[in-house]
């Protein structure tokens, strides 16, 4: 059962093996904090929380290191229509991104180093690319020569004539700025510094760093020269990610990184997110409408993490549903104050999940195990409730219950306290009570087609009754 991973810099799936044995160092470009974070970054967090969490599940040893850019062009511009300072801006939203995460069950990195704590790295970083001639200085900016690193464009498989000039989102081709490149496609690594903006001393002139470098140079500083895992959405694969590579390889002379994961983008039914559309979803926003925390990490985890995903009212609405099954197999031990005991676990399932998400993180196929295991505990459940006892031993019952409490929980999937757990169409235990109790009076007023007429309601919503001479017994199908 090799874990294998499909690599974005070879294009193929390969087995994952590290620069240390039993260790992981794992580095995520994380965001930039200038607003709330929104439903993209929700679906990147979920996904690499859980590959962190399951890459500890199967024994190794993980660094964990997340990024906050905390000076950027976006910041500076929301610093200035509210009158306050980059400083305040960022800190107000990197607060935010703790609470939000927190509320989608997202386990805390390692480290969260920001870019303006990194002045150091970053300048000692852009000193070595100077001196080995992969840079150059132009009036207080420095720029990097991209035609000098021979493997530019590995990553993302683009040529240098197909490239668009100023591909970085830090450089406009109109600005006279522009102009001070010796070539078109070099990217800025230090910007000299403007009226009214923060700055840094370097020996460049005062000035702030570019983007693809404050990466780099944070990589470098938290992790070391190579990295097993580098993780991002699939939209910093270029020039983002391109440019970290060409930076930090042409100091280094090693592999940034083993393996290049990237998460596919997010729609909102059918269109790319955008506040001109008017479909921008914060976390926050989603959350504070009643949505599930966990019903969101399900809805994420069904979609294979590379592809791109839609969120739906009907396919948050689906989520939901079946974190409700979910959640009544998780609550199954509740009524015996059953603990978790980790040396008694169903192998079986152990290896059957651990199989199909050794497979490129194959999250969907450990969903199903887990909803095999959820399912065939609510139905025990209904058994107990409505005869009293069942056949299978308890003992039985209580491993099955472990082995999916410690799965659903390598996937961040955990309930907290009982529920009334309605199903797909919104039935609750007691409406379907009730619904008995409502065909129960008909049928002793001798109205057959409303006893009928009930009973095929509940049918057509999943629910079984089994008249007997001690009454009317349900479970769900």
């Amino acid at each position: 059962m090799t874990l294998t991973l499909y690599n974005t810099l070879t294009r193929r799936q390969e087995p994952f093996e590290t620069v240390e044995p039993g260790k992981v160092k794992m580095y995520y470009c994380g965001v930039t904090v200038y607003d709330y974070c929104h439903l993209g970054h929700a679906r990147a967090c979920i996904v690499w929380d859980v590959v962190r969490r399951y890459l500890q599940f199967i024994g190794y040893e993980v660094r964990y290191i997340q990024n906050f850019t905390d000076i950027d062009d976006k910041i500076l511009n929301r610093a200035r229509q509210e009158h306050s300072s980059m400083e305040a801006v960022a800190d107000r939203f990197i607060k935010a991104y703790f609470e939000d995460m927190a509320r989608l069950g997202i386990k805390q990195a390692d480290e969260y180093p920001r870019a303006t704590h990194t002045m150091n790295g970053i300048q000692r970083l852009i000193h070595e690319l100077e001196n080995k001639g992969f840079a150059y200085p132009a009036n207080g900016d420095v720029y990097y020569a991209v035609r000098q690193f021979d493997e530019y464009g590995k990553l993302s498989g683009r040529k240098l004539e197909d490239l668009q000039a100023g591909a970085s989102d830090r450089v406009n081709v109109e600005d006279p700025e522009y102009q001070k490149k010796k070539d078109p496609f070099d990217f800025a690594l230090w910007k000299a510094a403007k009226p009214g903006e923060p700055a840094w001393q370097s020996p460049w002139g005062a000035g702030r760093p570019g983007w693809h470098i404050e990466c780099s140079a944070m990589v470098r500083d938290r992790l070391g020269d190579t990295i097993d895992i580098h993780t991002g959405g699939a939209d910093l694969i270029f020039p983002h990610h391109e440019n970290e590579i060409a930076q930090s390889e042409a100091v280094t002379g090693k592999p940034l990184a083993r393996y290049w994961l990237h998460n596919g983008m997010v729609k909102v039914d059918g269109e790319k997110m955008s506040k001109s559309l008017g479909n921008f979803t914060t976390i926050r926003d989603l959350l504070d409408r009643g949505v599930d925390p966990m019903a969101v990490r399900l809805f994420v985890l069904q979609a294979q993490y590379r592809k791109p995903i839609d969120f739906t009212d009907e396919a948050i609405a689906a989520a939901t549903n079946g974190w409700h099954t979910l959640q009544e197999g998780l609550l199954f031990g509740d009524q015996y104050d059953w603990e978790i005991d980790q040396d008694h676990l169903s192998n079986s399932y152990i290896e059957r999940f651990q199989e199909t998400v050794n497979d490129d993180f194959n999250f969907p196929g450990g969903l199903a195990v887990i909803f095999e295991l959820a399912k065939e505990l609510r139905r025990e459940k209904n058994i107990i409730v409505h005869q009293g006892n069942t056949e299978t031993p308890l003992e039985e019952l209580k491993i099955q219950w472990q082995t999916l409490v410690t799965l659903a929980e390598v996937l961040g999937l955990v309930a907290t306290g009982e529920t009334e757990t309605p199903t797909q169409d919104g039935f609750s235990d007691a409406e379907i009570e009730e619904l008995i109790q409502q065909r129960r009076a008909a049928r002793q007023g001798k109205n057959f087609a409303e006893s009928d007429r009930i009973r095929n309601e509940l049918q057509a919503k999943g629910i079984t009754l089994i008249d007997s001479k001690d009454g009317t017994r349900w479970h769900r199908n």
